[in-house]
């Protein structure tokens, strides 16, 4: 294939999570996420979908691992469903964890490391009850939960991601209100936003105290944002808050234990500073082993007042911007942009890109029962071209996890967009090897070639 030859150590694997593709929501002690009550309310979700099902991962665990050793993947990232594994008094549901003991046993029988997240966004809904991620009190049941995890599943996880997407959660979920819990609500962001790293931070200090080593990180969604207008001083504003809203403060956060100033005059100007016990700020810098990056866009941002009465502030791609199924701009060197900034701008520390994909317009079944993905090959192969730039560049750069394995629940837009390397039917849970796979086994292959 040509490819240019990555370090020879360097992982290459695949994510998912837990409600994206468990399904069982009933079984086993499991009781309700926010996403289960999302998905309950009418028009919230695309055609009323549900993760009730999804790709039946829960119960076809063992047959979705065997493509992964298909595949050739040295890892998978996964997350661990809360209210699976406790009980909604904070203790172990035997049941549930024991899924993910049969899930860490199969993985490890076939020679594949394991990327555990311990939060991809399905809170227990009894904890939303009493203010979700607004009432710190949540984070303290995180820890617990966090313990519990390192405890029981720790000898047989490669790493562990904390948290996943804080930006992601505050905003879609507190601000615009199109994730769960449907909040639009700025000060209840920043304050949701806050005890996530907060929580992030403290269950980075429980695994040291427990006397672990394995390696443990935080996965941030990074947009690369740019003014549609560079002329326009208004375009640029809305471009820079933005940054520092979805990607400086974390930055800011976890490298220099401060927020971004130009973030704060504004949360200033709308009353929505998050409050802060004291000793937060050093608390959140405490030391990571590695950063995990999910990237997918870059973000024109154009002023107007009156597309969204928070933001001040949308989003306005090229008409001849390159974009997939979703209308997201398909900007490679933004990958490359974002990850050589932690590198220049804050801290050398080890990397991986945790998520990158795309839904595509020929995510379809052809007459021939196949799909024919080219454009995802084509996403894939100029987006690791990037990769193994930064690489070359000097970034410590050491794993990339496609997203994703599989087709699944894609949050508020249901099962209408397909991310995955397999096809599925959601009618017969049949996987179906997309082009994409095929390729994505071929390159592993020769990378792995001597």
């Amino acid at each position: 294939m040509n490819a240019a030859k990555f370090p020879e150590h360097f992982l290459w694997g695949c994510a998912t999570s837990s409600f994206q593709i468990e399904g069982a929501t009933t079984r086993d002690g499991r009781h309700p996420s926010i996403w289960d009550t999302f998905c309950s309310y009418p028009g919230k979700v695309a055609d009323g979908a549900t993760g009730d099902v999804a790709c039946d991962h829960y119960h076809r665990m063992e047959e979705d691992v065997a493509l992964m050793k298909q595949l050739g993947i040295d890892i998978y990232r996964f997350s661990i469903s809360w209210p699976r594994v406790l009980t909604m008094d904070g203790e172990l549901n035997r049941q549930g964890i024991d899924f993910y003991k049969r899930l860490l046993a199969v993985l490890k029988r076939n020679g594949i490391k394991a990327c555990a997240t311990l939060f991809h966004w399905d809170l227990p809904q009894h904890l939303q009850d009493i203010g979700g991620w607004t009432n710190r009190e949540v984070v303290a049941e995180f820890v617990n939960y966090a313990e519990k995890m390192f405890r029981e599943l720790d000898d047989d996880v490669h790493q562990w991601i904390t948290i996943n997407e804080p930006s992601v959660i505050s905003v879609l979920g507190y601000i615009n209100g199109i994730h769960a819990p449907g909040i639009r609500d700025l000060k209840k962001a920043m304050r949701v936003s806050h005890h996530l790293m907060v929580a992030h931070a403290l269950a980075v200090r429980k695994y040291r105290e427990l006397g672990l080593t394995g390696e443990i990180g935080i996965t941030l969604n990074f947009n690369h944002y740019e003014p549609y207008d560079k002329a326009n001083p208004n375009d640029v504003i809305v471009s820079n808050r933005m940054d520092a809203l979805w990607n400086r403060q974390y930055l800011d956060l976890l490298f220099r234990a401060q927020y971004p100033e130009d973030l704060l005059a504004w949360l200033a100007e709308k009353d929505a500073v998050p409050e802060m016990e004291e000793g937060d700020l050093q608390l959140i810098s405490e030391k990571i082993d590695f950063l995990g990056v999910n990237y997918y866009s870059r973000n024109k941002q154009k002023y107007d007042p009156e597309q969204d009465g928070i933001l001040e502030t949308y989003t306005c791609n090229d008409s001849d911007a390159n974009v997939n199924a979703l209308n997201w701009e398909v900007y490679p060197k933004g990958l490359y942009y974002e990850i050589v900034r932690v590198h220049e701008q804050y801290r050398q520390l080890p990397v991986y890109i945790t998520e990158n994909g795309g839904a595509f317009t020929d995510d379809v079944l052809s007459q021939d029962g196949q799909v024919h993905d080219w454009q995802r090959i084509d996403y894939l192969q100029s987006h690791f071209a990037e990769a193994k730039k930064m690489i070359d560049d000097g970034v410590d750069l050491r794993g990339y996890y496609v997203w994703s394995l599989l087709d699944n629940f894609e949050w508020h837009m249901g099962y209408g967009p397909r991310f995955g390397l397999f096809y599925v039917d959601y009618d017969s849970q049949e996987r179906i090897w997309k082009d994409s796979a095929i390729w994505y086994k071929a390159f592993i292959h020769d990378q792995k070639a001597t």
